[in-house]
C-alpha cells in the first residue's frame, strides 16, 4: 500500500464516518484559534487536563464495547470495530496534540514522545501490508470453496461430471491452504484432512492448469522447491523472511506504563501503543501472515498496564485474556487464521469433502441430500465472506494510510524542524 494512495478519508468505508463523533473535540480546536491562544491562562491549563482525562476515558469507552459477546470476537465486523476504534482514538490523539501546540504547551520533550509513538506505528504498516494479502488469501479461499459449493446446488440431478468439479476445487483449495511448515509437522484442521485426500479421494493425478501455470511463472527454480510453498509466497507483499512474531516485538519494544508523577502527554501516548498494538496483533491472529504461529505462541503483547492506574487498562487486558485463550482451543491451534469466518469455511469445506468422499455414483434420496446440505451450509458462509472481506480490506488500508498521514504530519511539526 503506497503511501502516495492515500485518498485522505474514511469516505470509502460502506457505511457512514464515525468521525463527526469527535465533534467536541474538533470544536474546542476551533476554540483555541490563534486569538483565543493569545490570552492563556491558569484555567488553559486545567482545560488542558480535562482534554487528557476525557481522551482517556473515550479509549476505555471504545475497548469496553469490543468486549462483546462471544459470538462476535474475532469475526470480520469485530475486526472492523477494532480497527475503527483504533483509528478513532488516533484522530482523537491528533486533535489532543495540534490542541498542545497551538496552546505553546508542547515542550521538546513532549514532541519527542510523539514523534515516537509515530516511528512505533510505522512499523505497523508492514503488518497491515502483510494483513491486507492475508486478506487477499481468504478471498482466494472463498472463491474456490464458493466454486464447490455453487456446482453442486444447481437444480436437478448431482451427476459425476459436477462431483468432479467440485472435488476439483476442494483439491485447489487445499493446495492454498497448506504449508510446508504445517505438513512437516502433521498439522491438523481442514488442511490436513484435505491433505490425506487429495490423492485418494480428489484424483489429481498433476497439477490443474491454473497451479501450473502459476508455479511456471515464480522461477526456474520452483522444480526442485514444494510446490505448495512457492504457490502460497507469490502472494505475499512482505519479504520472504519478514516475520510477523518480530514485528510485533517491535512495535511493543520499550511499551513501559509511565510512572505516577509523570504528567502532559506521557499517559495518551501510552495509550495509543497500547491499543497500536493490540490491533496489530488481533490482525496477525485474525488472518494469515507470515510466521504467524510464532507470534501467537510466543504472545507477543506488552507488559499489562495497571489497572488501576488507567480507565481502558481493565477492558484491553480483559480482550487479550480472550485473544489468547482462543489461539490455545483446540479446534482452532493449527488453523490458517482466527476469523470467526476463517473458521467455519473450514469446518464446512470438510463436512463438504466427507460428504462427496462418501458419496455413491450416481447419487440418490439421502446421500444427495447430505451432499446439498453441506454445499447449502458452505455457499452461505461464502456470501458472508464476500460480504465482509472487502470493507475489511478498506479498513486495512484507512489504517496504513492514516498512520502515513499522521507521521508526514508530525514530520512537519515546527518544532521538530527547529534546528
Amino acid at each position: 500500500m503506497p503511501a502516495t494512495d492515500y485518498q485522505g478519508s474514511s469516505s470509502t468505508h460502506s457505511h457512514p464516518s464515525p468521525f463527526s463523533s469527535f465533534g467536541r473535540s474538533l470544536l474546542s480546536l476551533r476554540r483555541d484559534s490563534p486569538a483565543a491562544a493569545a490570552g492563556a491562562s491558569p484555567a488553559m491549563a486545567s482545560g488542558e487536563e480535562a482534554d487528557l482525562e476525557a481522551f482517556q476515558r473515550h479509549v476505555a469507552a471504545h475497548l469496553a464495547d469490543l468486549r462483546g459477546g462471544e459470538d462476535e470476537l474475532l469475526s470480520i465486523e469485530w475486526i472492523r470495530r477494532l480497527l475503527e476504534a483504533f483509528l478513532l482514538c488516533q484522530e482523537e490523539f491528533r486533535v489532543v496534540v495540534a490542541l498542545a501546540r497551538r496552546r505553546g504547551a508542547l515542550s521538546a520533550a513532549a514532541e519527542k514522545m510523539v514523534g515516537d509513538f509515530y516511528e512505533r506505528a510505522v512499523k505497523a504498516l508492514d503488518v497491515c501490508n502483510a494483513a491486507r494479502d492475508g486478506v487477499d488469501q481468504v478471498r482466494r479461499w472463498e472463491r474456490l470453496a464458493g466454486i464447490a459449493a455453487s456446482v453442486l446446488l444447481v437444480p436437478g440431478e448431482i451427476h459425476e461430471g459436477q462431483l468432479r468439479r467440485a472435488r476439483k476445487a476442494l483439491s485447489d483449495l487445499s493446495v492454498l491452504l497448506i504449508d510446508d511448515a504445517a505438513a512437516a509437522a502433521g498439522g491438523g484442521g481442514v488442511a490436513s484432512f484435505l491433505s490425506s485426500h487429495r490423492n485418494r479421494s480428489f484424483g489429481r493425478g498433476r497439477a490443474s492448469p491454473s497451479r501450473s501455470a502459476t508455479l511456471a511463472s515464480s522461477s526456474s527454480s520452483s522444480s526442485s522447491s514444494s510446490s505448495s510453498s512457492h504457490f502460497r509466497s507469490l502472494s505475499w507483499s512482505v519479504s520472504r523472511n519478514w516475520s510477523a512474531a518480530r514485528q510485533l516485538q517491535a512495535i511493543g519494544s520499550g511499551l513501559a506504563a509511565p510512572r505516577p508523577h509523570e504528567g502532559g502527554l506521557v499517559a495518551p501516548v501510552y495509550s495509543m501503543g497500547c491499543l497500536l498494538h493490540l490491533a496489530a496483533w488481533a490482525l496477525v491472529a485474525a488472518v494469515p501472515c507470515p510466521d504467524r504461529a510464532a507470534a501467537l505462541q510466543a504472545h507477543h503483547l506488552p507488559a499489562a498496564p495497571p489497572r488501576a492506574a488507567f480507565p481502558w487498562a481493565p477492558p484491553l487486558l480483559a480482550l487479550q485474556e480472550r485473544l489468547t485463550e482462543e489461539g490455545k482451543r483446540k479446534d482452532r491451534r493449527n488453523s490458517c487464521g482466527l476469523l470467526k469466518e476463517i473458521h467455519a469455511l473450514e469446518k464446512c469445506t470438510q463436512r463438504l469433502a466427507e460428504a462427496i468422499d462418501a458419496a455413491p455414483v450416481p447419487l440418490s434420496g439421502e446421500r444427495e441430500a447430505e451432499v446439498r446440505e453441506a454445499a447449502a451450509e458452505l455457499a452461505a458462509v461464502c456470501a458472508a465472506m464476500r460480504a465482509g472481506l472487502e470493507p475489511l480490506e478498506r479498513q486495512v488500508r484507512e489504517v496504513f494510510h492514516r498512520i502515513v498521514r499522521s507521521r508526514m504530519e508530525g514530520l512537519d511539526s515546527p518544532m521538530l524542524n527547529a534546528d
